[in-house]
């Protein structure tokens, strides 16, 4: 193809200098994309592509007016694009065009999503990494570092958190494939290369203090951490260099220490469904569940709660008294809601002023919201049980007053109903500027004398069918009826026949035209510059804009908890120096709004720390361990919690390793992800964590499943001490209760009579004595011959007591195992010669004679050769079962 020329050649060269992925190009009064952006953006956006020739060659185009930019190029960004826009600008010679910014996925202020999105960076520095994260759509900023012996997993952790829509990996970490790849799986983030000289720690250390004041560091307590200083600092260099002009909207650096928060990786929170269910909807998830804001900013804050709970006691309790107070004062709690329900999102409406991105539209809302908070403080006054609990220091006197001051600014400065764009006037109240209140009225008194010139023309000349109008093409004209036309005097200049009439102008109308068009120019130049400096100086508030909008935030986020609270008979927490947990007659959140729940009871302390939980499939094994761990969470986030009362000593973490999620897709077999979460969870939690198990070790053969879930438990009692629940069909297990002094078996209690089983959903304490296979088969709609059947060989094998199974061993030896369906275990066989006894710790003993049995036929010895070279090391039960079947039919044809 011939290199193109023209519009389409600048296209390219722009989009050649940039690592955008797109490239947005002003043409005029339109944003046009070329070739195969084009393509890519009309695919996204449902556009319509045309053509465009260029040298003799055909390009793709497609293009959205200036003025509708902006959606499309959010939804652009928060599809992951990285955008370059190029703006025109007239010069001498024409125009000329130049890109101005680059919007990405962690730089977009505009975005529609309510969440919170982060821009972060990640750095190594020896053997730690300091993480920064900025949200510049609210202009938060928290910075921290990780070390010790498992650091990349606690920068992982940290990175977690927060979820962030773009990664910016230091040059230490860019050729580590295992920590980029972890974020990949675990994060939607868009990872992104930028300049290794803005992660230099001399160069970042001057951009911190360029952006927050030279004492800054010193300050907030990061002066000499290199790793934390590096991250910060890059994170600002590459905000700067995108051209967004979001800086300014960042106020403050915070630091934090990992310690403050509850660990919940990103296992954990999917496990637990904190923000969204397993399968990727925000709709039955806990944050979905108990979510009862009235607001955006209030649902950001309250979803960062539930993935970022908090360890100090003393904040906890705040929340707590806070929520206890609005759930005991009913009437009080519902005015404070419906004040907070006219609130809009300040804290991103400050980053938007600050980006000079904000409309007049804007900064009403700004001047609207920030009306509320005197109310809202107002509300809480007025009712003893509210003023006198934490919910008074939400709102300081200050803010109140500062945030009065501004609203009356803004009221009486912008029109009740501005225009969305801010370059063609209408954006002011009579009275705020004199210059432009004296354009306006002569721009009104121009507009009245074109208004009034019809009626005097028709006065002064007689003329009945005369009109005064205005085009786009002809500007101001006057309009004659055709039988009327040869009737106009002398001055009038005809300038268009139509079918039924003429067009023509005067001198004096063609003068007010223009005067119309000076006026109406000037007025939008003076009006934007008027705008641009109101906008700037609610640009310079935008700390007290973005504390007035976290206080509305936290106010929503505590009336949330106290609604669902009083709404679902949650009850207060008690919090606990100890490592205890005492839970009464606790429930589920998520599960209790779709079902009939029963309740039970949970109680763990220094002496019954690891409890090991048996019962049937479907019994709610699983419900019950993951309550146990909400709960905590719940008590952490400061709200009430579903149980008739609650004694929660705090955590440290919560850790899960729950259910089978294959990763074939990575090359992971789901034995390797469960291997890899359990070795996790082994590395990261401590004597103050709870760590929540389902079913470790099922996803290998038999022996070696027990086997590691044996030594993980060990491991975990022995070594860890954490509170752990762990769920369990390997009944070989429940033997722990009687050798390790802090481990205790409890069981998912149900009752069979006639048959019939019925899951009570009770716990108990005591390991279950029996698995109910078949009947979960029939209750999942498994075809009933095959469930028939199944109960017709479970009847057989109990009649024969035991099967015999015989395998590999270790060490080239061989082992035989008993396996008796009544109690679900390997036992011993009675000491036959030749072979292994394999115990329930996985230990054998040899026994050196076979003793001589009675002649067999054809048809029973070939059973017994391939019963004999079966390797039940190998086989998953559920294949063993089927082999079983398969003999015990060829014996009943025999």
């Amino acid at each position: 193809m011939t290199e193109a020329t023209g519009i389409v050649g600048e296209f390219l060269a722009l989009k050649e200098g940039t690592d955008a992925d797109l490239l947005a190009m002003q043409c005029g009064d339109f944003y046009e994309f070329f070739d195969e952006d084009a393509e890519i953006v009309a695919d996204e956006l449902d556009l319509t592509v045309s053509q465009k020739s260029s040298h003799g060659s055909s390009y793709p185009m497609a293009g959205v007016p200036v003025d509708d930019l902006t959606p499309y190029l959010t939804a652009l960004v928060e599809r992951g694009y990285r955008v370059a826009v190029a703006d025109q600008h007239e010069t001498a010679d024409g125009h000329e065009r130049e890109i101005t910014r680059i919007v990405t996925p962690g730089t977009l202020v505009e975005t529609t999503d309510a969440d919170a999105q982060y821009l972060a960076t990640i750095v190594r520095e020896g053997d730690g990494y300091g993480v920064a994260a900025a949200d510049l759509t609210t202009g938060q900023f928290l910075v921290t570092s990780v070390d010790g012996e498992d650091a990349a997993a606690a920068l992982l952790t940290e990175l977690y958190k927060f979820d962030p829509a773009e990664v910016l990996p230091g040059p230490d970490v860019r050729n580590d494939e295992q920590i980029l790849d972890r974020i990949r799986d675990r994060t939607t983030a868009t990872l992104t290369l930028h300049a290794a000289d803005a992660f230099a720690p001399g160069r970042a250390r001057h951009t911190v203090r360029e952006q927050f004041g030279s004492d800054t560091l010193e300050s907030v307590g990061i002066a000499d951490d290199g790793a934390a200083i590096r991250a910060a600092g890059a994170v600002l260099h590459y905000v700067e260099t995108t051209g967004q002009g979001a800086l300014a909207s960042v106020t403050r650096l915070q630091t934090y220490d990992g310690g403050d928060h509850v660990e919940l990786d990103a296992t954990t929170q999917r496990n637990l469904e904190l923000t969204e269910t397993m399968q990727g909807d925000r709709s039955g998830s806990l944050f979905d569940t108990i979510d009862h804001t009235v607001t955006s900013a209030g649902g950001r804050l309250l979803s960062q709660w539930l993935v970022r709970p908090r360890r100090s006691r003393a904040e906890l309790q705040r929340r707590q008294s806070a929520v206890a107070a609005l759930a005991e004062a009913a009437m009080a709690r519902e005015e404070l809601r419906e004040i907070l329900d006219g609130a809009y999102d300040l804290e991103r409406l400050a980053s938007r002023a600050a980006a000079g991105s904000a409309d007049a539209g804007d900064l009403l809302r700004v001047a609207e919201t920030l009306a509320l908070l005197p109310e809202a403080a107002a509300a809480i006054d007025r009712t003893d049980r509210l003023a006198e609990s934490p919910l008074a220091e939400v709102v300081t006197d200050e803010d109140r007053e500062t945030a009065a001051e501004l609203a009356a600014e803004l009221d009486e400065a912008l029109a009740d109903d501005p225009p969305t764009t801010v370059t063609q006037g209408g954006l002011f109240r009579r009275g705020y500027d004199d210059d432009l209140d004296e354009i306006i009225e002569r721009h009104e008194s121009a507009k009245e004398w074109i208004e009034t010139l019809d009626d005097r023309e028709k006065e002064n000349h007689g003329i009945t069918h005369l009109q005064v109008d205005r085009n786009k093409t002809d500007g101001y004209y006057i309009q004659v009826g055709k039988s009327e036309a040869d009737e106009v005097p002398g001055e009038y200049d005809a300038i268009k026949t139509l079918k039924n009439s003429e067009r023509f102008t005067i001198p004096e109308l063609e003068e007010k035209e223009r005067e119309i068009l000076r006026l109406e120019e000037r007025r939008g130049d003076l009006e934007y510059e008027l705008f641009q400096e109101l906008r700037d100086r609610v640009a310079a508030r935008a700390t007290l804009l973005q504390d007035a909008g976290r206080a509305l935030a936290e106010l929503d986020a505590l009336a949330s908890l106290a609604t669902h609270a009083v709404r679902n008979d949650w009850t207060r927490p008690e919090l606990l120096a100890d490592q205890s947990l005492d839970v009464r007659q606790g429930r589920h959140p998520v599960v209790e709004q779709t079902t009939s729940f029963v309740p039970n009871d949970l109680t763990m302390d220094d002496d019954r720390r690891f409890l090991i939980v048996t019962g049937p499939n479907m019994s709610g094994k699983s419900t019950y361990m993951r309550q146990a761990a909400l709960i905590t969470l719940l008590a952490q986030v400061g709200s009430f919690v579903p149980a008739e009362s609650a004694r929660v000593g705090l955590v440290d973490g919560i850790y899960t390793r729950v259910g089978a999620l294959d990763e074939l897709a990575q090359g992971r077999s789901t034995f390797m992800v469960e291997m890899q979460e359990l070795s996790n969870i082994l590395h990261s939690a401590t004597d103050e964590s709870l760590v929540i198990l389902d079913e470790v070790g099922r996803g290998t053969a038999t022996y070696d499943g027990i086997s590691i879930a044996w030594a993980a438990t060990e491991y975990i009692v022995n070594r860890i001490q954490s509170k752990t629940l762990f769920a369990t069909h390997y009944h070989e297990l429940t033997a722990l209760g009687d050798e390790l002094p802090t481990v205790e078996n409890v069981h998912v209690a149900a009752d069979e009579a006639d048959g019939d089983v019925t899951f009570l959903r009770t716990v108990r304490d005591g390991a279950t004595d029996r698995s109910y296979g078949i009947h979960v088969a029939d209750l999942a709609g498994v075809p009933e011959p095959v469930v028939d059947r199944s109960r017709d060989v479970l009847d057989r094998l109990r009649a024969d007591e035991a099967i015999e199974i015989k395998g590999s061993g270790t060490g080239g030896g061989t082992k035989q195992a008993v396996f008796d369906l009544d109690s679900g275990e390997f036992v011993s066989s009675g000491q036959k010669a030749g072979q292994q006894e394999v115990k329930a710790d996985g230990s054998s003993a040899r026994v050196d004679e076979r003793p001589a049995g009675p002649d067999l036929d054809p048809e029973m010895e070939a059973v017994l050769d391939e019963l004999q070279d079966l390797d039940v090391s190998e086989v998953p039960p559920v294949e063993l079962m089927a082999r079983v079947q398969e003999w015990q039919q060829r014996l009943d044809e025999e």
